[in-house]
């Protein structure tokens, strides 16, 4: 028992050393975020839609690999976890709204909070922690509509758990999953009709959960600044600052 007790801990000690990888993967979808967002400044910029599909799925991705590490797991780590996903989803209602031109969603971080909520009732046999994951599910699918990324982006996180320790072409799978969340017939309509942005954004979803498993295996040796818990800020705050250059500009 205390042998076991000690390994668990070793591990856990472990696990508190930071994940280049992972603090990479983290900024990169923040960047494809703000380039995303940058379509609504006020000039005709439509190709930044491609680069803006990574960054939910790498948002899912860094939680779907932070919640797969033991510390997470310990001391009610995961309830911290939702909790500042339930406080900042709160916050950035508001800016949010105050940029992007008649949003019809909700900002993506209660999609984020009910996807924390499907991945821990897998992980965790409590009953608890199903019935809430029963919940998100059934929210999910009544409320698909006012949700960023709808159902299948609630599922996202759950399934890049489930590929995260296997081989890459599991990844692949997680790619269609992406793209229905990101309205896949919206998007094949919009390449029939010619739309340049269609087919490299379809590409660009099925490709994603792929890069971001990539960019996690093999990029342990580079050193980003690290991304804690302040990082939760910058969503309501890249729309304050982002609406400033919109009046600065207008």
């Amino acid at each position: 028992m205390h042998v076991t007790t000690h390994k668990i801990m070793h591990k856990a000690m472990h696990l508190k050393q930071r994940d280049g990888a992972l603090d990479l993967l983290k900024w990169l979808a923040l960047l494809s975020m703000l380039l995303d967002h940058l379509r609504y400044v006020g000039y005709s910029a439509d190709l930044l839609y491609v680069p803006g599909r990574l960054a939910f799925p790498w948002f899912c991705l860094a939680m779907a690999a932070n919640l797969a590490r033991v510390r997470t797991m310990m001391a009610g780590g995961q309830w911290r976890y939702l909790g500042w996903l339930l406080l900042f989803s709160a916050v950035s209602e508001i800016p949010y709204r105050m940029y992007i031109p008649n949003p019809d969603t909700l900002n993506v971080l209660p999609t984020l909070a009910l996807g924390l909520l499907v991945v821990r009732g897998w992980q965790q046999p409590a009953l608890a922690s199903r019935l809430l994951a029963v919940g998100a599910v059934l929210l999910a699918a009544f409320f698909s509509q006012r949700l960023m990324f709808g159902f299948f982006g609630v599922l996202l996180p759950l399934v890049l758990l489930l590929v995260l320790q296997r081989p890459w072409y599991f990844a692949l799978l997680a790619g269609l999953v992406c793209l229905a969340a990101n309205q896949w017939q919206v998007l094949y309509h919009a390449a029939r009709l010619g739309n340049i942005a269609a087919i490299p954004a379809i590409v660009t979803c099925l490709i994603a959960p792929w890069l971001g498993l990539f960019l996690l295996r093999h990029a342990g040796g580079v050193k980003p600044p690290p991304m804690r818990r302040w990082a939760y800020a910058l969503y309501p705050a890249h729309f304050l600052v982002l609406l400033a250059l919109r009046q600065v500009l207008a």
